[in-house]
């Protein structure tokens, strides 16, 4: 069953792209392929200009770890780690030369506001605590492109406006954003929308 059908979708460095459509439509496909999750069976993905097709399994788990930073709904958190190991985590299997790891994510909990709570535990973290927390998880390893599947979904209104305001200003910093979303007013955040429905871009 072909999901996506003549998508056309091009993302430049700087951008903040918002991605929205109903269920089904293939938003979660096509955040798959984005994130060098998945292969395409046709066509061309290309991420930093290097076709994911034509690149091996290791070569493609390292341009996804070093140039891509995930921000997922449910913030994926290590439960027996503090935010700081999380945030160190991506660094166990990639880190860029030159470096510092450990003084990178202290650097990163301090951007995020919780540089007081970078010992504690997720379950200690409330809900928009442990987002910021994989905000600087994604930003780690100083990716190329974030890219976020509704990273509000799990937090109540006033917080959602505190997490988008950080994307916001990331990407006034010049950082890459592609956000997966049905949320209307997340959408308004960023600079362009692409809607997407039956597997078919619909405008752009």
């Amino acid at each position: 069953m072909q999901i996506l059908k003549s998508i056309n979708l091009k993302v430049l460095r700087g951008e903040f792209v918002a991605i929205m459509g109903p269920s089904g439509s293939g938003k979660s496909t096509l955040m798959n392929m984005i994130g060098c999750l998945d292969r395409p069976t046709c066509g061309q993905v290309l991420i930093m200009n290097k076709d994911i097709n034509l690149i091996s399994d290791a070569e493609l788990a390292k341009l996804r770890g070093l140039e891509i930073g995930f921000v997922f709904q449910n913030f994926s958190l290590i439960p027996r780690l503090s935010a700081l190991e999380n945030v160190l985590l991506p660094t166990y299997a990639n880190v860029k030369e030159g470096v510092n790891p450990r003084k990178k994510a202290e650097d990163l909990i301090s951007l995020v506001g919780l540089a007081d709570r970078r010992y504690n535990k997720p379950t200690e973290l409330s809900g928009g605590q442990q987002q910021r927390v994989a905000i600087a998880r994604a930003l780690i390893n100083d990716p190329s492109l974030i890219l976020a599947d509704e990273p509000t979904g799990n937090l109540d209104s006033k917080t959602g406006e505190e997490i988008m305001k950080i994307f916001k200003d990331l990407n006034g910093m010049g950082r890459t954003i592609v956000m997966i979303t049905h949320d209307a007013n997340l959408a308004g955040y960023a600079d362009r929308v692409v809607h997407l429905k039956d597997g078919i871009i619909e405008n752009s």
